[in-house]
C-alpha cells in the first residue's frame, strides 16, 4: 500500500480459497473478515480504500474436492456469493481439479462448465449490489508458495492450449446466460516458464514464450496473468509484463522482503516494493 501510494496505483490484493472462504478456510476468516483486515491496514498507513481492489484466487472446489462433485460444487457456489458479497471484484474462477472419483484434472469442458455455474452465481450477487465484476480463467500454475521438489526447465503454455480454453469458457457462459460476464475476463492464467523451489528459481526466457506471448494478438482485449513470479530479477519482470503478463503474483517474496525489513529495523512501518501487482 505504501509503495501503492508513492506510485499514484491502486493496490490489488487476493484471497486464495483454501485461505479465505464461507467457513473460514486455513486462516479463519470469511471473505468479508479478510475486506476488514485489508481495510484496517489500509486505514493505518492512510492509503484511500477507493484505491484497493479485492480478488479471489482459485474460487472453485479445490478445497472440498474430496467430496462427491455436486457437493463440492454446492460449497464452490457459497464461497463464490460470499465472496462477491463482501466487494471482491476480481474473481478467478479455479474449476479445474477432480472431486471425489474424478480424474486428478478436468479437461477444458466440464472445467467451462462449472467454471460457468460459478459465474452465474457471481452475477446474481454481484446484480444486488450494482457491482462490476472482472473474470480471470484458466488454471496453469505452479504450486502455492514455490514447488516442493528441486526443479529445472519448464514448458510455457501452449499458445493452441490457451486459444481452446478461451473457446470452450465462451460457450459454457453462453449456454448458461452469462454472456455479458465473459465479456469481462480481463485475463487468462498461463505458464510463462517461471518457478521457484526452496533453493532454485526458474528465470523467464522471453525466447522459450514467443509464441504464447504472440497468441494475444489474436486475443484483443485480454492478458495474461502469471502465478509464482517471486525472486524473478528485475529484468525478468519488465520481459514479463511487455511480453503481456500484465498480472504478477507474488506471495512468499513479499512476505520475505517484510520479514527481513522487521527484522533489522522497528523504527518505521516496511516499503516493500513487490514484484507483482497482487499477493496470496
Amino acid at each position: 500500500m505504501l509503495r501503492a501510494t508513492d506510485d499514484g496505483a491502486i493496490a490489488l490484493i487476493e484471497a486464495t480459497c483454501n485461505q479465505v472462504n464461507h467457513q473460514g478456510g486455513y486462516t479463519g476468516l470469511t471473505p468479508a473478515g479478510f475486506r476488514e483486515e485489508v481495510y484496517r491496514i489500509a486505514d493505518r498507513v492512510r492509503f484511500p480504500r477507493h484505491r484497493l481492489v479485492l480478488g479471489g484466487d482459485h474460487l472453485g472446489p479445490s478445497p472440498w474436492r474430496r467430496l462427491p462433485a455436486e457437493k463440492a460444487m454446492a460449497e464452490a457456489r457459497s464461497m463464490v456469493a460470499a465472496y462477491v458479497a463482501a466487494g471482491y471484484e476480481k474473481i478467478h474462477l479455479d474449476t479445474s481439479m477432480g472431486c471425489l472419483d474424478e480424474p486428478e484434472q478436468l479437461g477444458d469442458l466440464l472445467t467451462a462448465e462449472r467454471a460457468a455455474q460459478l459465474a452465474l452465481i457471481a452475477e446474481r450477487e454481484a446484480s444486488i449490489s450494482g457491482q462490476s465484476l472482472c473474470y480471470v480463467i484458466r488454471t496453469e500454475v505452479p504450486t502455492p508458495g514455490g514447488a516442493l521438489h528441486k526443479i529445472g526447465r519448464l514448458e510455457p503454455t501452449r499458445a493452441e492450449a490457451v486459444v481452446a480454453t478461451i473457446e470452450e469458457h465462451r460457450r459454457a457462459f453462453a449456454a448458461v446466460g452469462a454472456d455479458g460476464a465473459f465479456e469481462r475476463v480481463m485475463a487468462v492464467v498461463a505458464q510463462p516458464g517461471v518457478e521457484f523451489d526452496h533453493q532454485n528459481v526458474v528465470v523467464y526466457r522471453p525466447e522459450r514464450a514467443r509464441e504464447l506471448s504472440g497468441a494475444l494478438a489474436g486475443m484483443p482485449g485480454l492478458v495474461f496473468e502469471a502465478h509464482s513470479t517471486d525472486y524473478q530479477p528485475l529484468d525478468s519482470l519488465a520481459s514479463l509484463v511487455r511480453d503481456g503478463f500484465a498480472i504478477l503474483k507474488v506471495g512468499p517474496e513479499l512476505t520475505f522482503a517484510c520479514g527481513r525489513h522487521f527484522t533489522h529495523s522497528t523504527t518505521s512501518p516496511p516499503k516493500c516494493a513487490p514484484t507483482g501487482g497482487s499477493t496470496r
